[in-house]
């Protein structure tokens, strides 16, 4: 698996990758009826820095790395990650996610927190705690479930 900056000509794959995620509701506090355009502005907003992850020439993944906040919390990094629904369980997420702690390494930030991890996305919070993120935080029924209404939301958090 290969991963590398995003470049315009990915705006298909990435996509193809984050629109189905985006419309389900499910694990991004995101509008589900967002148009490509929109998924694609805030996917590739200015202060996003977008990577995709490539498996024998295919996009499989794609994530950005951000600072969390600006100003004295300028020096903890945000991510938000998508794998392609069918290549679920390959290892992509992982991948990702050691990638974007490199990249934060190598651009200063100290740490990096996920503000907002859907309790329900029980894969995803596995996930992040192999990858040496810890809950620090619950936020009680935070996120509106398309399904099972209002769930607790979970603040995640590593040094880096």
């Amino acid at each position: 698996m290969h991963i590398r900056p995003a470049t315009a000509a990915d705006d298909d794959a990435v996509w193809r990758i984050i629109g189905p995620v985006i419309a389900a509701g499910e694990t991004y506090a995101l509008p589900c009826d967002w148009s490509r355009a929109d998924a694609l502005a805030f996917w590739r907003a200015a202060d996003h820095e977008v990577f995709v992850a490539e498996d024998d020439g295919t996009i499989v993944g794609t994530y950005y790395l951000h600072a969390n906040h600006r100003g004295g919390g300028a020096h903890v990094a945000n991510c938000g990650y998508v794998t392609a629904a069918e290549a679920t369980g390959r290892g992509v997420a992982i991948a990702m996610c050691a990638h974007s702690l490199e990249i934060a390494r190598a651009r200063g930030f100290r740490a990096m927190q996920f503000n907002l991890v859907v309790s329900t996305n029980e894969r995803a919070i596995r996930l992040w705690e192999r990858c040496g993120f810890a809950v620090v935080g619950r936020l009680p029924g935070a996120f509106a479930h398309p399904r099972l209404g209002f769930v607790d939301a979970l603040v995640m958090y590593r040094t880096l």
